[in-house]
């Protein structure tokens, strides 16, 4: 899953697919590079990312959804938003799946609205918002908590005729660096709520403050723990950096064929 920022202020690549020329451009490098799904999302939710409206969210995300549909027709396009009306409004321009962050935490009306879509869901663990995550750490297990939060989340989902559900642990939302590292390292026992895997590890800070760079030294980081990642049982990786992610990709499927 390549991810498509066209916000101001994402932490890695802020700025850089504002324009509809450099989101086309993004998303054929992308899809060339062998992108299954491409991830566009219109509001920051690195931590402490400002607030953006309602109505420029879903201006942003429709402009570039609307854009890459008529260019790629064959694009598989996903939208990563927290709100049910920006949801709708980029399924109804041809997204076929919905990427939340906070799990249905953040808008009441979201599992209702994916129902009635009848579109795949991403159930990610966060909790609080952007700008108070980095707050909320404190966990008696962090494994089992996840555990417990997507077992409650499930349940209301399908109470809601939700099906098609994948889980996303939140590397990053509400987890200190030492949390994420642990979450990766038990990452297989979420094997257990018997749902496909998203993993989104790419340049984040429990890679760069790990080994003391930035967000742009850390492609060689997330190539490692993509593949950790993949030996822990994740089905889908959410990067930047498509053409490193696929060959990550080609190299642990032909490990695990030998």
């Amino acid at each position: 899953m390549g991810i498509l920022n066209v916000t101001p202020d994402s932490f890695f690549d802020g700025g850089r697919y504002t324009s509809l020329e450099a989101i086309l451009a993004r998303a054929g490098q992308m899809l060339a590079d062998g992108a299954d799904f491409l991830d566009v999302g219109g509001y920051s939710t690195r931590p402490g990312a400002e607030e953006v409206p309602e109505e420029e969210e879903r201006r942003r995300v429709v402009e570039a959804i609307r854009a890459i549909r008529q260019r790629f027709p064959e694009a598989l396009l996903t939208v990563d938003t927290f709100r049910a009306s920006v949801a709708e409004a980029a399924a109804g321009e041809g997204a076929i799946m919905v990427n939340d962050i906070s799990g249905g935490g953040l808008d009441p009306k979201m599992f209702e609205t994916v129902a009635r879509l009848g579109v795949p869901y991403i159930l990610m663990h966060m909790r609080g918002t952007p700008q108070t995550m980095n707050t909320l750490t404190e966990y008696s297990d962090v494994v089992t908590d996840l555990i417990t939060y997507f077992h409650e989340k499930l349940h209301t989902l399908r109470e809601h005729n939700v099906k098609d559900i994948i889980v996303d642990p939140g590397f990053g939302f509400a987890k200190t660096v030492t949390q994420n590292f642990q979450l990766l390292a038990q990452l297989g026992q979420l094997s257990i709520l018997e749902r496909p895997l998203l993993v989104g590890v790419s340049r984040k800070t429990m890679i760069w403050k790990t080994l003391d760079t930035t967000p742009e030294g850390a492609l060689n980081g997330t190539t490692a723990l993509n593949m950790a990642a993949l030996m822990q049982g994740a089905d889908i990786l959410r990067v930047h950096d498509v053409r490193e992610a696929r060959e990550v990709v080609r190299l642990f499927t032909a490990l695990r064929q030998s």
